[in-house]
């Protein structure tokens, strides 16, 4: 049996056993400690493009369903089942926050978003926002957690609409949500 064989038995495998695993709900990926596998050839790219073997995976329902057994131990990305774990590359984070709606005013605000894989998550203290400056180039690369030590990049029509809903808070530019405020840039660099 080829190595290319090996790698397409074993995605197949994996997708089979999410399926299998799926209820209600996520799978419980975060009790789940299966044998290491190795690494598969599956990226996920900075834009959220899901690709195995080079090749982007075009099938929603597909990478909805690996992205349900995604799991981050350290800075290592893997698909996680009840009897196997393997290795995927991830560019920057896992999830894209594509949208995100607004209810209440004040410190009633929560901010709900909503990622390319159709979770929907409430910022929060449990759920944060944080901001990442790039030193060289200054620009902003926004993140919201949305499940275990899982983010989303905000996309950046998201952000700009998330910058509009800003005020200064002791001396910081920021947003606010679920009662916590989350910083953005301190207001004396804007």
């Amino acid at each position: 049996m080829s190595t290319q064989n090996v790698v397409k038995s074993t995605a197949d495998g994996i997708a089979a056993a999410a399926r299998k695993a799926q209820g209600k709900g996520l799978p419980p990926v975060h009790l789940w400690n299966p044998p290491f596998c190795g690494d598969l050839d599956m990226r996920i790219a900075r834009d959220g493009t899901w690709f195995y073997m080079g090749t982007p995976i075009g099938r929603f329902e597909l990478v909805k369903l690996f992205s349900s057994i995604l799991r981050k131990d350290d800075d290592n990305y893997f698909l996680v089942t009840p009897v196997e774990k393997v290795g995927i590359t991830v560019d920057d984070a896992p999830f894209i926050a594509t949208d995100f709606t607004v209810t209440g005013q004040d410190d009633g605000q929560a901010l709900s978003f909503q990622t390319h894989v159709g979770d929907q998550v409430a910022a929060g203290p449990d759920n944060p926002i944080r901001v990442v400056i790039d030193p060289e180039t200054g620009e902003p690369a926004p993140y919201i957690l949305v499940r275990a030590n899982l983010e989303a990049l905000i996309d950046r029509k998201t952000f700009y609409r998330l910058v509009d809903l800003g005020f200064d808070q002791n001396g910081w530019f920021g947003v606010q949500s679920n009662g916590a405020f989350f910083p953005i840039i301190e207001t004396s660099k804007l």
